[in-house]
């Protein structure tokens, strides 16, 4: 049977230079298990069967990118990112030609992705289709489990707050190309506070669908995480 989502591309927004590990390079350089953090992370996208393309957005002065093993792989192509995030990302969707494209944007930092997560993405993103609805797209997310609190300015708390339906947004995110492409514009000429994919469609009036995901497709970003993401990798298959 002909799947639904035939053009799926994966964007990598890797143009930061993450300042908060303290490191001397960029963070998805940073050493994890033998190979560089964003080399994990592009090894799953490029094996995944369902994904025909992943594109890289670098900082334009990258001068590390070059040395990894997956740089030279057929699938992947390479874009200038920009300042932000979502500058990137709209690096990354100015490269497809393919109107019907699907794009599934993951960080580069999060190397602990599971091929199972993948799926359950593009599952939810195809029953939308089948059911003749507007494809909202979809996100990996976990429910929060921690007591919530908000603080005032001073770092006291100011109140505690419920914790019923908040989640964690991670990634992959994944949405019609076209129509991200669209809403990431629009939002950025509003000036939108964009801090995620998903911020900019629900901007624009969409609801995405939050998909249940493994609790360790964890964000490198303090030098701890580092530590964790080696375990979880030592551990798991990640097929």
């Amino acid at each position: 049977m002909k799947p639904l989502i035939e053009h799926l591309i994966a964007i990598v927004p890797a143009a930061g230079i993450g300042s908060r590990m303290g490191a001397e390079l960029p963070k998805q350089y940073l050493m994890l298990n033998q190979q560089p953090i964003i080399g994990h992370t592009l090894d799953i996208l490029l094996n995944h069967p369902r994904i025909t393309q992943v594109i890289v957005a670098l900082h334009p002065e990258d001068c590390y990118f070059d040395a990894l093993t997956q740089a030279k792989h057929p699938k992947l192509t390479r874009v200038t990112g920009g300042n932000e995030r979502a500058d990137s990302v709209l690096a990354g969707l100015s490269q497809l030609t393919e109107e019907q494209s699907w794009a599934l944007v993951h960080d580069a930092a999060r190397p602990c992705l599971h091929c199972s997560d993948i799926d359950k993405l593009i599952e939810t993103a195809e029953q939308q289709m089948s059911q003749n609805r507007e494809p909202q797209g979809a996100i990996l997310a976990m429910p929060v489990r921690d007591t919530m609190k908000r603080s005032d300015r001073h770092g006291d708390i100011e109140e505690t707050v419920s914790r019923d339906n908040l989640w964690h947004a991670l990634t992959p995110q994944l949405f019609p190309a076209s129509i991200l492409k669209n809403n990431l514009t629009n939002a950025l000429a509003f000036k939108v506070n964009i801090t995620d994919e998903a911020s900019a469609m629900e901007w624009a009036g969409a609801k995405p669908h939050l998909v249940p995901g493994r609790g360790d497709n964890i964000k490198v970003t303090h030098p701890d995480d580092l530590r964790l993401a080696a375990l979880f990798l030592s551990q798991e298959d990640f097929s």
